[in-house]
């Protein structure tokens, strides 16, 4: 059975870049043999939080909103691909993501972060891993960095230059990592029922 990933994108800027990541990673994993699957908050267009999915009676939940929980409930593992924004999340990226909880738990998560710059998103990054904790995924430990994101990959989300080659070296570790937590945590689910 194929992995069931979901990769979130969280821009909501006009000329934006990041997008050429995420294309890249649905790209990438569906080669391995993976059925990812992307996940465009701009394009979902959910309100800045107001009610968690969890908070709407059943049945009562906005229906892009229903759409998504069913989306992540029935995923094997996520990717978040994070722009680094002065230092931080972006908000598009986070407001998805807080609309939900006990869907994302006891699924494993991986983090490819990105900037214009060369710090390719680190602080993103960091800030991200303590979240998706938080939220009852386990984070990998494999991350994928990518700096200078529009000399990285194309228009057509191709990679191009050192960095582009950098990124494909660095791809086949962090899939491999996913895969293994992936099967890890879709055995033991099998095997036992999450404790809450």
């Amino acid at each position: 059975m194929a992995d069931r990933i979901l990769i979130f994108y969280g821009s909501y800027r006009s000329d934006r870049q990041g997008i050429r990541l995420a294309d890249y990673l649905v790209r990438a994993f569906a080669v391995r043999g993976a059925a990812p699957e992307l996940i465009d908050a701009r394009a979902i267009g959910l309100p800045m939080l107001d009610r968690m999915y969890k908070e709407y009676p059943p049945g009562e939940a906005p229906p892009a909103l229903e759409a998504l929980a069913g989306k992540i409930r029935a995923a094997d593992a996520f990717v978040f691909v994070a722009g680094e924004y002065n230092w931080g999340q972006q908000p598009g990226l986070k407001n998805l993501t807080d609309h939900f909880l006990e869907e994302w738990f006891w699924r494993p998560a991986a983090i490819a972060s990105y900037s214009a710059g060369r710090l390719a998103g680190a602080h993103a990054s960091v800030a991200w891993h303590g979240t998706l904790t938080e939220m009852g995924m386990v984070v990998i430990p494999s991350t994928l960095t990518v700096g200078s994101i529009g000399h990285t990959l194309d228009a057509d989300a191709n990679p191009t230059g050192d960095g582009g080659g950098s990124l494909t070296r660095a791809f086949p570790r962090f899939a491999d990592d996913l895969a293994w937590w992936t099967a890890a945590a879709r055995a033991q689910r099998a095997r036992v029922a999450p404790p809450y």
